[in-house]
């Protein structure tokens, strides 16, 4: 069973990756021939939690709408995240309290 940790952990890691690759797209889409940076997540259930990868778009160009949801969506992804360590990190520590 994998640990809360690592899921949440590896849920970090994607939604940072999503991040950064809006904001290469963003700043860069009045660049003639740019392709979008693509970040393609899947689920790693042996592992516990999920692997991001980069990839390029076939098209040239840069919708900035999307750019803008994508950058919302793994913000959002980012929170649930650091929410779920916070979670362990108080459900741990009630468990100490009533050991103690």
């Amino acid at each position: 069973m994998a640990s809360f940790v690592s899921i949440a952990f590896s849920g970090l890691q994607a939604a940072q990756l999503r991040l950064d690759s809006a904001a290469h797209n963003v700043a860069n889409m009045n660049t003639s021939g740019f392709k979008r940076q693509t970040v393609t997540q899947e689920a790693v259930p042996e592992l516990g939690g999920t692997r991001a990868s980069l990839g390029q778009a076939s098209t040239e160009g840069v919708a900035l709408e999307q750019e803008v949801v994508d950058q919302m969506s793994a913000t959002y992804a980012f929170k649930a995240s650091v929410q779920v360590l916070r979670t362990q990190e108080r459900t741990l520590g009630s468990l100490l309290n009533v050991k103690a």
